[in-house]
């Protein structure tokens, strides 16, 4: 199976949501190849969801699973923490009212 870098799939993504007409953006620029990715859904609301891609021992596949669902400023205090000691770290921040980030969409998975 072919791996693709993290760069590649976070261009992929973005224009992905661009041809849905989803505002998104690179706060943080990580490793070229293999650099974590988290996504920050921004309702526009005042709230947010912080997503990352996790693997599942049991599938074993990858899925992207919400680590929090909160307010806008405590997504980004704990988006602060993880940079914190990950500096290789992607962060892409995804606006949308309607709440759609297309993480479920086949091809992102």
């Amino acid at each position: 199976m072919i791996k693709l870098t993290a760069e590649f799939w976070v261009q992929a993504y973005l224009q992905r949501l661009n041809l849905a007409n989803i505002p998104a953006f690179i706060t943080q620029k990580g490793d070229l190849t293999a650099g974590a990715i988290l996504i920050k859904l921004n309702t526009l609301d005042g709230k947010a969801q912080l997503f990352e891609r996790s693997f599942n021992l049991e599938t074993g596949k990858r899925a992207w699973v919400g680590l929090s669902a909160s307010f806008e400023a405590e997504i980004d205090a704990s988006v602060q923490r993880q940079k914190s000691f990950d500096s290789d770290i992607w962060v892409i921040e995804v606006e949308d009212k309607q709440g759609r980030h297309l993480l479920n969409e086949p091809g992102l998975e």
